[in-house]
């Protein structure tokens, strides 16, 4: 009998153990032969990187009448997104950009509701405004679901504001490669259009996308040293992807062979056909940078793949959104104001 760890806290659903078969495509993009490719140095036009993530948090759900006489499901829930800049050089210190809290009202789609607006009694704690945003459906779970999409919609939006453009085919002038963007989980779809040099990275692994006889590559991986790129295409054929796994750090002896392997992913054009330079030049460099960036086990339980500006920004993250014992006051306040209660 052998037994390894899970390299994740077990207080994480699922861990890094538990993988869905993938019944989509993947197809060799960049080369036929299935073997490690080293890390290449970062080039010297890639003076910038940012790292962009986002957090969201239900603050009450509601059950709530509007002026009309309609009923429905809601919720008060703030999310908020943010990115750390940094150069991959280390030429300077990283700083925090953009770290913004929104506030909404998720509410079932029958419902007409004004913003919400939460006054403390100490002005200088500032108001809390709660824009009304309606769900797809009266599900009570409806409001986390549009929570989550409202925070994911805006991570995509600022992570290719900042980053390099990427050509779509060899007539494309060719951008050099001096802003890259990572940003925290999968891409969203639809950011294909928006054409920046983002790149998703996974630090959790829920889905074996290679089939047996490539999987064993993934814990012969050195540091740093990346699988070939693949291009992914979903179940649906709805979307496509260039992904690639890379190796952050090696798996101590007691821990499973996936631990210290992020998976990594692109946009991709619907057809095979054509490898952007700029995903190669990405892909090449990308164990180089990852780690720099990649935590340490004494300081992050969900080192390596929890990257150190990520860290760092989802404490600033959490500062943002506020307190949620103190939100909660505000909102039983509100409701009692609304009653007549003292």
């Amino acid at each position: 009998m052998r037994i390894r760890l899970d390299p994740w806290p077990v207080d994480i659903e699922g861990g890094q153990l538990t993988l869905d078969p993938f019944d989509g495509t993947l197809i060799d993009i960049e080369t036929p032969r299935w073997a490690a490719i080293a890390a290449r140095p970062i080039p010297r036009q890639l003076s910038t990187v940012q790292v962009v993530d986002g957090k969201r948090r239900m603050e009450g759900r509601v059950f709530v009448e509007d002026d009309h006489g309609n009923v429905g499901t809601g919720g008060f829930g703030a999310y908020v997104v943010g990115a750390v800049s940094l150069c991959p050089h280390g030429s300077r210190a990283a700083e925090l950009l953009d770290v913004r809290a929104m506030r909404v009202l998720a509410h079932a789609p029958a419902l007409k509701l004004d913003p919400t607006s939460l006054s403390p009694r100490d002005p200088h704690s500032g108001t809390l405004l709660y824009n009304p945003v309606p769900t797809d459906s009266a599900d009570p779970m409806a409001p986390l679901h549009r929570l989550q999409a409202l925070m994911l919609d805006a991570e995509q939006t600022l992570s290719h504001g900042y980053a390099s453009l990427v050509p779509t085919d060899e007539t494309d002038d060719r951008e050099a490669l001096t802003s890259l963007t990572l940003q925290d989980g999968t891409l969203r779809r639809g950011g294909a259009t928006l054409g920046g040099a983002v790149v998703g990275y996974v630090k959790t692994m829920q889905t074996q996308y290679l089939s047996a006889d490539r999987v064993g590559l993934l814990s012969e991986l050195k540091p740093g040293e990346r699988t070939p790129i693949l291009h992914m295409k979903s179940e649906t054929g709805r979307s496509t992807r260039f992904t690639w796994y890379v190796r952050l750090s090696g798996a101590a002896f007691y821990q499973h062979p996936m631990s210290g392997i992020m998976r990594l992913e692109m946009y991709a054009p619907p057809e095979p056909d054509f490898l952007p330079p700029t995903v190669r030049e990405v892909a090449n460099l990308s164990g180089t940078l990852l780690m720099r960036l990649g935590s340490h086990a004494h300081k992050d339980p969900r080192a390596p793949q929890n990257l150190i500006p990520t860290a760092a920004l989802e404490q600033a993250m959490g500062r943002s959104m506020g307190s949620a014992d103190l939100v909660t006051r505000r909102i039983r306040a509100h409701i009692a104001g609304l009653q007549g209660v003292a």
